[in-house]
């Protein structure tokens, strides 16, 4: 994705939950724990992968992208689509989002990564400069801005 920023990646995380396990000092019931409601965030929001999980081995795994922001209110902490993420990102300022695979037959999951996203990632898209572009000075250069100054003061609202 374009504005993708500050990236987390926990795959070093993972490793070492793995080790741990194989090594016998964790048990499989602590790692394999998955709640329902990201179980359900996995079967109807979530990425198929091509990866098996590294507990049953049997099942591929499902990636989940949880969204979080100021500006996304009563929606925060929802699941969502990757096809989704995009359109959010050119329409929010910045909102961050956690992803987790999640294994639906042995309950395995695990944060894998996470990112920022919006428009405040875009290079000369300030929040300054469209203010003094759609404020101009004039009432006739106020009212003739184009369609999309238009969407997105209506969209900061």
């Amino acid at each position: 994705m374009r504005t993708q920023r500050q990236v987390v990646d926990y795959s070093l995380r993972k490793r070492a939950v793995l080790r741990e396990l194989l090594a016998g000092r964790i048990g499989t019931y602590d790692v394999c724990d998955a709640s329902p409601y990201l179980k359900n965030a996995a079967r109807f929001h979530g990425e198929p992968t091509e990866d098996r999980c590294p507990i049953c081995r049997s099942e591929n795994l499902t990636r989940v992208h949880y969204i979080y922001g100021d500006e996304l209110k009563q929606s925060a902490g929802q699941a969502r689509t990757l096809t989704e993420l995009p359109v959010l990102a050119m329409t929010l300022r910045e909102f961050q989002v956690f992803v987790v695979e999640v294994c639906l037959g042995c309950d395995w999951n695990h944060l894998v990564e996470q990112f920022l996203l919006g428009r405040d990632g875009l290079v000369g898209d300030t929040e300054d400069g469209m203010e003094q572009g759609a404020m101009g000075g004039t009432a006739a250069s106020a009212a003739g801005a184009g369609p999309a100054v238009r969407r997105r003061r209506e969209a900061q609202r």
